[in-house]
């Protein structure tokens, strides 16, 4: 195994400032940038019947690529497209309601220049985000987003780092203003982020959880307590509802009722679901959100709740376990 090579501490934290500062100095020199154009670009972005078709090559692609998802999430539809692939049919995926956005630091990268004029014949608006305000995508443009740095913050000038850097924000930007434009909510990020913790809270139901059928523990209100307690085991909720003769939950007997009711010395046999019940136990409707159960059963500090209909009919049972699975808690 080669030696590795002495490594200089001061010289290390020394670069790392650097960078960080040239690069916070890019960003602050962007917000000067900005002007109608921004402006103009939101406006042909909102005004389109289509979606916002990214493209870029080799670092600006990488770009390009986070900021087509980045729009897509947050309300407007866009996708990447590779500019190379594009000259080979993948131009076909772009309608005249589209809007193009291109992403290139220099304005001059020749896989994208090389596709404009088709780009021109679709007859899409064309937006590109460049550092070169006199290049030929600046000139075929008709809106213009100035990207431009002062200095890279590559030691030789020559890797894009700060210029990358400035896209990439400018990209949020622009994503950050259409979502307010479109009055973008909580729910319809979740909506896109189905799989996020967030997505989980906002679009999980009661409903999409719950125990329902022969899974669901329930004796009547006649039934004995020997009866309620093999019905609880069989389902292995640690609880049962008890329902009257019309399916109404009108009560619930819990693992913690029994060891009470055991401490007291009754004779088990003798008592009914009726006698030994809590009434009115804590119900809770199949079309509410499942963090809303999460926050009842806190609430009251229980583990379990029976999911009703609006009659109060039993329809299903749902327990903390259920809630932890589904990682809405």
């Amino acid at each position: 195994m080669p030696a590795l090579p002495d490594i200089d501490a001061e010289r290390v934290l020394e670069l790392v400032r650097s960078t960080l500062d040239i690069e916070a100095r890019a960003l602050d020199g962007l917000k000067a940038r900005q002007g109608e154009a921004f402006v103009a670009a939101v406006r042909a972005i909102l005004a389109s019947r289509g979606r916002v078709v990214v493209i870029g090559i080799g670092k600006s692609g990488h770009v390009a690529r986070k900021v087509a998802a980045t729009l897509a999430s947050t309300g407007t539809p866009a996708f990447f497209v590779h500019p190379s692939e594009a000259s080979h049919g993948d131009l076909g995926m772009v309608t005249g309601e589209d809007v193009v956005l291109a992403i290139s630091n220099s304005g001059e990268s020749e896989e994208i220049v090389a596709i404009v004029p088709a780009i021109k014949r679709i007859g899409v608006q064309l937006i590109v985000m460049t550092g070169g305000a006199g290049s030929s995508l600046a000139r075929h443009a008709h809106i213009v987003l100035s990207s431009a740095v002062d200095q890279e913050a590559c030691p030789l000038n020559l890797a894009p780092t700060a210029s990358t850097t400035a896209q990439m924000a400018l990209g949020d930007a622009l994503a950050v203003v259409l979502l307010d434009a479109r009055g973008f909510r909580p729910e319809d990020f979740a909506r896109s982020h189905p799989g996020g913790s967030l997505g989980r809270k906002l679009l999980t139901h009661v409903a999409d959880l719950m125990h329902t059928g022969d899974a669901v523990p329930r004796v009547g209100l006649d039934a004995r307590v020997p009866e309620l307690l093999r019905e609880m085991t069989r389902k292995g909720f640690g609880f049962a509802a008890v329902v009257d003769g019309e399916a109404t939950a009108v009560g619930i007997f819990t693992d913690g009722d029994l060891r009470r009711l055991v401490e007291t010395g009754a004779d088990l046999r003798q008592l009914t679901a009726r006698e030994v019940m809590h009434v009115a136990p804590r119900r809770i409707r199949a079309d509410v959100l499942a963090v809303e159960a999460a926050q009842l059963m806190e609430e009251h500090r229980v583990t379990g709740l029976l999911v009703v209909d609006e009659r109060g009919g039993l329809v299903g049972v749902l327990n903390s376990n259920d809630l932890m699975r589904a990682k809405v808690i």
